[in-house]
């Protein structure tokens, strides 16, 4: 599929389907769109009327254009009220007309949407709402859609000189599609070895350095923590270091760490029937959207360093498993006592954020689909923020609202860490179900000594049950383009 930027007006442009959004207040048809619908013959006015259409967010009416006109079909998408346009408005409306144009079976689409902030800004929105909505993963099936969208060419009118905006959101959605097929793949294709591998791609493929250590590097650093969640599995624990490094002087240095359970069984506190545990190969949706933000990187080549990080592991069931009551030490000599082996990604994170801190960079977060409480406290489509860092967390609430993707602020409460102290270790591993997402980000807080540091728990947005706009029911993708927002910005 081709993405053109034009100048072409909407009132010359020829092709098979055309899209036009319109906002709540305009549904009268003013301006420019009055002249598009007296060019069309009165086709945009019968169509709100026959269909009562509003122009609210995320709606789409379409209808065929009769006579000699040079175009074929038309496309309005509604846009909500015109004083909150944003970049997000577009973003979806971008999905809601490719969709549409998808159920038509069109190759050519003309689209004309608003500018908001910017023209290179509305055209990256828009180019990342239709790539991520016709993004379809058909790699399971036996027998896949050969058709797939149908769609050839988008040209984005009045929109002349944005082609490195177009290329830059393909960019970016190349990473976005990367940790959807991550979270999406199932356990028995995505492991430690098979992560590993892709790290490997994504190395010789942009030229990072990476670094893999093995069961005995970790043992040398003394990754009691990181270990003890991995000797149960069969498959070796691989600690995926990724490093880019921009030509000559870097701006900043940062590392992005990422929750890397390929799959959760509980351990011996076992997921039962009716827990989810079907869906615990996303439990690595933190290294998905880690990994997926270096591909962008890799794209992009920004002026910063950038550390990808990711202790990969399967929390598995054998004789070998750690037992609830078992102590734990983690490399910066911390001790956990392990009161539930199903909170094994703090453990794993813990030697994970104590070796990022020793890297000497300016600032590092992490992501995680760590608890259950934090979809209680935001829903599924809200992330949680942690961090004792104000400045750090404006950068990253800032990239998330240009993203799109919502996170939200919560609270380091200190005093919460009592519910953490354990009799003969300086730790559990869990605290009281009361408060459980801000406890498990206090656990995390004691492995990490110097660097500004931020805590995602992404457990809700990683995956959608339902279409949510661009991202079809399955994997989200979260947290890629407001990692890479904030790497640039």
């Amino acid at each position: 599929m081709q993405f053109i930027a034009t100048n072409t007006s909407p009132l010359d442009w020829s092709g098979d389907v055309l899209a036009v959004g319109i906002f709540e207040e305009n549904i009268e048809l003013t301006g420019e769109l009055a002249q598009l619908d007296e060019k069309l013959a009165g086709t945009l006015k019968e169509l709100i009327e026959e269909t009562e259409f509003k122009g609210k967010p995320d709606s789409s009416i379409s209808t065929r254009v009769g006579g000699n006109s040079p175009i074929r079909k038309v496309i309005i998408v509604g846009l909500g009220k015109s004083d909150t346009l944003n970049l997000e408005t577009l973003r979806r409306a971008g999905a809601s007309l490719a969709k549409a144009a998808k159920s038509l079976k069109c190759k050519t689409v003309g689209v004309s949407l608003p500018v908001c902030e910017s023209a290179d800004a509305s055209t990256q929105a828009i180019t990342e709402g239709i790539e991520l909505a016709l993004h379809q993963d058909t790699r399971f099936k036996s027998d896949p859609d050969q058709k797939g969208h149908g769609i050839e060419q988008i040209e984005l009118l009045s929109l002349p000189g944005t082609e490195a905006a177009i290329t830059r959101a393909q960019n970016i959605c190349s990473g976005v599609i990367l940790a959807r097929e991550l979270v999406a793949a199932p356990a028995n294709e995505i492991n430690p070895i098979t992560m590993a591998d892709m790290a490997k791609n994504l190395a010789e493929t942009y030229g990072f350095e990476l670094k893999i250590l093995e069961k005995e590097d970790c043992e040398k650093l003394g990754m009691g923590a990181f270990l003890g969640v991995a000797q149960a599995s069969d498959l070796p624990p691989k600690f995926i270091h990724l490093i880019y490094r921009p030509t000559g002087t870097p701006r900043r240095k940062l590392a992005i760490i990422g929750k890397g359970l390929t799959f959760d069984s509980g351990g011996l506190n076992l997921k039962v029937s009716g827990s989810g545990i079907e869906m615990m190969k996303m439990d690595m949706g933190g290294a998905a959207a880690t990994f997926g933000a270096a591909k962008v990187i890799g794209q992009l080549k920004p002026d910063v360093e950038v550390h990808f990080i990711s202790a990969v592991t399967e929390n598995m069931i054998s004789g070998h498993a750690m037992h609830p009551g078992d102590f734990l030490k983690a490399s910066n000599g911390k001790t956990i006592e392990v009161n539930n082996t199903d909170a094994e990604g703090r453990l794993t994170l813990a030697d994970a954020l104590v070796f990022a801190d020793k890297l000497g960079v300016d600032a590092m977060i992490d992501l995680a689909t760590l608890t259950g409480a934090c979809i209680i406290a935001l829903g599924d489509d809200i992330a949680g923020l942690w961090s004792p860092d104000d400045g750090l967390a404006q950068e990253l609430e800032t990239a998330a609202k240009t993203s799109g993707e919502k996170l939200w602020r919560m609270p380091l409460e200190e005093k919460y860490f009592e519910g953490l102290k354990a009799m003969h270790a300086d730790m559990k591993n869990t605290g009281p179900r009361a408060g459980g997402s801000i406890t498990a980000a206090l656990f995390l807080k004691q492995f990490v000594e110097k660097t500004p540091w931020a805590h995602l728990d992404v457990a809700g947005p990683v995956w959608t049950d339902k279409d949510n706009g661009y991202n079809t029911a399955g994997a989200t993708g979260y947290g890629v383009r407001m990692l890479v927002n904030w790497v640039l910005n």
